[in-house]
């Protein structure tokens, strides 16, 4: 399986550029009840204080208000549940955590998956990358915040609403708190369109980490996106096709 560098502007190296495109291909929309439950998760996760969410990324600098850390835990509690919604009438596989967790401690895997122990990453419908911080995996590819643990495949969502923007649009991106209803009437109308457009295995998360697909902070992503941590990538474009799902247990 062949991995793609990023391309590196001639002129100035701290300038990178995506080398290969996968577009965004709908594969259903979350279910209303699954939002909801996204939404109260995030919410007890943040503006809520009933738990926390790490303020800084590994080896970076910005310190994310609640609006930032909401949006992303948003994100990816809605990306789960859109693994769950794909996969749990075909595969043994457990319904997304949304217990609350203290600093420092969170669930153990995101997903057992018939015997594969699942993360689930995710982005915006335009990504094209997979970014894992540097500081947090070893160079044996496991996962330093959680015990050093070894994950069998990594799976990519992507999601077609723009939470980042609607917390911008009402001026709730960088704050620090926010009326639960109010906050639920900007999104309880929205329609989640998703797509999963790749997962990678263990070994190759291990051979990207290995032979340094490393993007670093301060780096341009694209000419205009700073990187405010070191991150090991993939092109979304690389990684194994999870149109049919079935292959999944066949090629680990």
């Amino acid at each position: 399986m062949k991995f793609n560098r990023l391309e590196v502007d001639k002129d100035n190296p701290k300038i990178k550029y995506i080398s290969v495109k996968k577009y965004f291909d709908e594969m259903g929309q979350i279910k209303d009840e699954y939002v909801k439950k996204s939404f109260e998760f995030a919410y007890s996760m943040t503006f809520g204080s009933k738990g926390q969410h790490r303020a800084y990324r590994s080896g970076g600098r910005h310190r994310r208000k609640n609006g930032e850390i909401f949006a992303n835990t948003f994100q990816g509690k809605l990306c789960e549940f859109a693994v769950y919604q794909t996969l749990n009438e075909t595969h043994d596989i457990n319904e997304p955590d949304l217990e609350v967790y203290e600093l420092g401690k969170w669930d153990k895997y995101d997903f057992k998956i018939d015997d594969l122990i699942t993360s689930i990453k995710s982005t915006k419908y335009f990504g094209q990358l997979l970014l894992l911080e540097t500081k947090d995996w070893t160079l044996d590819a496991k996962y330093i915040p959680n015990n050093n643990e070894h994950y069998d495949i990594t799976i990519m969502v992507r999601l077609e609403d723009e939470i980042e923007q609607t917390m911008k649009r009402n001026r709730l991106y960088y704050s620090q708190i926010c009326d639960k209803a109010k906050l639920w009437d900007k999104f309880k109308s929205n329609s989640w369109a998703f797509d999963i457009p790749g997962y990678l295995t263990h070994d190759d998360l291990k051979y990207l980490i290995n032979n340094k697909f490393i993007i670093n902070r301060g780096d341009l992503l694209n000419g205009k996106t700073r990187m405010d941590a070191q991150n090991y990538y993939c092109h979304i474009a690389d990684m194994h096709d999870i149109l049919d799902l079935e292959k999944i247990n066949e090629e680990i």
